[in-house]
């Protein structure tokens, strides 16, 4: 075994294996170096974001009330517009019959002027 190892050291091959293998180590710990810096520096981001992920939701269900609060507000005043809609069409209905009988009246009147003065 020994002697193996002294051949490896001593040939290019064994030099190339040796690089490779120094080169995967460095690549594995600069790999884990990374990790943990970037798991130190964005795990308090993360946390705040969604914090402010979950306070935003409660916001949107919030809104969410204020939408069907609102709708059904605007339910009722639909149909108080739709009643009083209703009676300003009573009303103007109660004013073409008043105009009408207003004109009658006027159209006596100048019938019992017209009548008065042949008189």
């Amino acid at each position: 075994m020994k002697l193996l190892f002294i051949l490896l050291a001593q040939s290019v091959a064994g030099s190339v294996i040796e690089i490779v293998l120094l080169l995967l180590v460095a690549g594995l710990i600069g790999y884990f170096t990374a990790w943990f810096y970037a798991k130190s520096v964005y795990t308090p981001i993360i946390k705040g974001l969604e914090e402010e992920k979950t306070e935003l939701n409660r916001q949107i269900l919030g809104l969410k009330d204020d939408i069907s609060k609102l709708n059904g507000t605007v339910d009722k005043l639909n149909g108080t517009v739709d009643k009083l809609n209703g009676t300003v069409d009573k009303l103007n209905e109660e004013i073409g019959k008043l105009e009408e009988e207003i004109a009658e009246k006027d159209k006596e009147i100048e019938n019992l002027k017209n009548t008065t003065k042949n008189k």
